[in-house]
């Protein structure tokens, strides 16, 4: 089994491992594959000559004539890290799909683009700037998008930041994890519903974290005033969006939107999140680089996103991530939603305050 663009190797005995086995098991069986099965290969004639590799076990159908935004997916592979949307943007280019990746980094989207298309030579794919931390910036892409494009059949709610020790706040005066993470998906989103109301079977899936299963949300301190602590934050702003999945298929329902909104999680995955966060000298840093073996390689934490944009029995208002134990790695498939992002009222709660923050790009 080949991760797509790094060459990378893995056994299908690494993403197999069945929910009966223990946690020891697990983790021995992946460290034994992360020290054992490096290997390099030729990229340009994966998809052409390994019929095995885990994008076909996937069976993602043909996305010819589908357009699919994907917000920040130009994290290409660099020193064995890369992020989760790139390799979104890759798989789906490589279906057939109209890719369209996102993100305030211009000199990365372009070099993410160019790497995509030596794998994918034919890929539709092209890079589009957009801040999902300056509500501005968002309504300038989204007012280029309904200028450019006819309709949208899929939005990957996927860029996201971790809060780094101090706390900071967005151009708006947001804190920066809930400003990107939640509050700046929340408006891309709704400002593309015209677009996705045009699209066939569209979908929106909402990248979400296991961390959110344990997450708090105070809305009398949401932008974490009185109380900052970065993981914190980060957890907040996964659970949010967790509830935001479930309050827009209701209100999809109600209105008659007709588009399907779907949560998905990575598992345990070795991106940035971490370096570019609290740092590696974080206790999320120290794990991180103690224990390497718990972090799959993004490409695969990228499948439950993948499965839930693209699979015909992905359903909407349902949960997606990896089948191994504790959903910390493996193929993906319907996991369930975590108790606290069921409560209907917080959901709602949480629609109407976005609404109101989202009026600052207005004044």
């Amino acid at each position: 089994m080949r991760d797509l663009d790094s060459g990378n190797c893995f056994t299908l005995k690494e993403v197999e491992i069945s929910k009966a086995n223990s946690r020891r098991r697990l983790l021995k069986v992946a460290a034994i594959s992360a020290l054992a099965f490096g290997c390099s290969s030729d990229q340009k004639n994966i998809y052409k000559d390994n019929k095995n590799t885990y994008w076909n076990n996937l069976a993602i159908p043909s996305q010819k004539d589908r357009t699919v935004i994907i917000t920040g997916g130009n994290g290409y592979p660099m020193n064995e890290i890369s992020g989760l949307g790139y390799h979104d943007a890759l798989a789906l280019a490589y279906a057939g799909a109209n890719v369209i990746i996102a993100s305030r980094n211009l000199k990365q989207g372009d070099e993410a683009v160019l790497r995509i298309k030596k794998v994918v030579p034919n890929a539709k794919i092209r890079f589009e700037t957009l801040d999902l931390a300056d509500l501005r910036s968002i309504r300038n892409f989204c007012h280029k998008m309904t200028n450019t494009d006819q309709k949208l059949d899929a939005l990957i709610n996927n860029a996201g930041v971790m809060g780094r020790t101090e706390r900071e706040t967005s151009v708006d005066g947001f804190e920066r994890v809930f400003a990107t993470n939640t509050l700046g998906h929340f408006v891309l989103t709704t400002e593309l519903l015209p677009l996705l109301k045009r699209g066939h079977n569209p979908k929106v899936i909402w990248v979400s974290s296991l961390r959110a299963a344990n997450a708090k949300l105070n809305f009398d301190d949401l932008q974490l005033e009185r109380n900052y602590d970065y993981a914190a934050a980060y957890d907040q702003s996964k659970l949010a969006n967790l509830l935001l999945a479930k309050e827009f298929n209701r209100r999809s329902r109600n209105y008659d939107w007709g588009v399907s909104s779907i949560s998905a999680h990575p598992g345990v995955a070795r991106t940035n999140l971490i370096p570019h966060g609290p740092g590696l000298d974080s206790r999320e840093g120290r794990r991180f680089r103690a224990m390497p073996f718990l972090f799959q390689p993004a490409a695969f934490g990228a499948l439950s996103t993948l499965h839930a944009a693209t699979a015909r029995d992905a359903l909407a208002d349902e949960y997606y991530g990896p089948d191994g134990i504790l959903e910390l790695r493996g193929m993906p498939t319907r996991v369930e939603i975590p108790n606290n992002a069921q409560n209907s009222h917080n959901a709602r709660k949480l629609w109407e305050v976005l609404e109101t923050m989202r009026q600052v790009a207005d004044t």
